[in-house]
């Protein structure tokens, strides 16, 4: 097989220069910043800063707040990516099944997509009102007096139904996709060695759509981890207050109205150490369980 190359060595370099200049400009040179501002004290104004070494991070690793946010941030990560996954896989598995009506099915689901962040949170607001809610009139037929903005648990649980919603429909158009690339004959046979749909489901295909899940279980943690700030932003009204946040939102709080700028620093440089942990021992551990076809 004839290999692919170039005829002059810099062309791939030159290729490669504007993708690296985006990376170097929007990730590198911001990371090192805020690294470097970690270990000051400055003044919200640009007048000055003094250099308080590793002040802020032992500030924030005692502080309760801090820990609380953080365990509130693992268990909605946690809910989030496990309740997105599996209610997509479940709506793809019904797409891939279902004969009459399945392109107006697929379309209905994916059209949450383009909702951005924002808009999906000023929905839920109007969705969770206490006054004309249709989803607290139901909760509230069940005996649960639901108060969005007041109640911690409350807010939270909006805060997850909301990202949960915004996020299905990504991951059904994924899975969906890796139901049709399995092969008819894999199928057939299957349905002749084992008439159980659940064994079937669950001894062949979802081991064909590992590769699949795997991809979109990073997609997710990143998702909960980041891309809900413009829910959460919305939910809590600008007013955090006693309500739940995430480690994310926390860092905006603390920088930007709180004006702790080496603080919030400090914030964003252990959550890159956690997500960068986390994304190694996903792909060293998670991924060797993986077999890809």
């Amino acid at each position: 097989m004839k290999r692919a190359g170039f005829a002059n060595p810099w062309l791939p370099i030159l290729l490669l220069v504007p993708q690296l200049s985006i990376i170097a400009v929007f990730f590198y040179w911001p990371a090192g910043y805020a690294i470097q501002s970690s270990f000051f004290l400055q003044d919200p104004f640009g007048f000055g800063s003094t250099f308080v070494g590793t002040d802020n991070y032992t500030d924030l690793l005692g502080a309760s707040e801090y820990r609380k946010v953080a365990w509130f941030t693992v268990i909605f990560t946690l809910l989030v990516t496990f309740f997105s996954l599996s209610i997509s896989l479940l709506l793809a598995v019904k797409a891939d099944n279902i004969l009459r009506g399945a392109k107006t099915y697929r379309t209905l689901l994916m059209w949450v997509y383009a909702i951005a962040p924002p808009v999906a949170g000023f929905i839920g607001i109007m969705m969770f009102d206490q006054s004309t809610g249709p989803i607290t009139d139901f909760f509230k037929s069940l005996g649960w007096d639901f108060k969005l903005g007041v109640n911690y648990v409350d807010t939270a649980t909006a805060m997850i139904i909301v990202s949960v919603w915004k996020q299905v429909p990504v991951n059904f158009i994924f899975f969906l996709s890796g139901l049709q690339s399995i092969p008819r004959s894999v199928r057939e046979a299957a349905l002749i060695d084992n008439r159980s749909g659940f064994r079937r489901f669950w001894d062949v295909t979802f081991p064909l759509l590992a590769p699949t899940g795997f991809f979109l279980l990073i997609i997710n943690i990143t998702y909960s981890l980041f891309d809900t700030f413009g829910v959460v932003d919305t939910l809590v009204k600008g007013e955090p207050g006693n309500n739940p946040m995430t480690l994310v939102y926390k860092v905006y709080v603390d920088g930007f109205r709180g004006n702790d700028l080496g603080g919030s620093s400090a914030q964003s440089v252990i959550l890159m150490v956690l997500v960068l942990a986390l994304t190694v021992f996903q792909f060293r551990l998670l991924e060797r369980r993986i077999h890809y076809t």
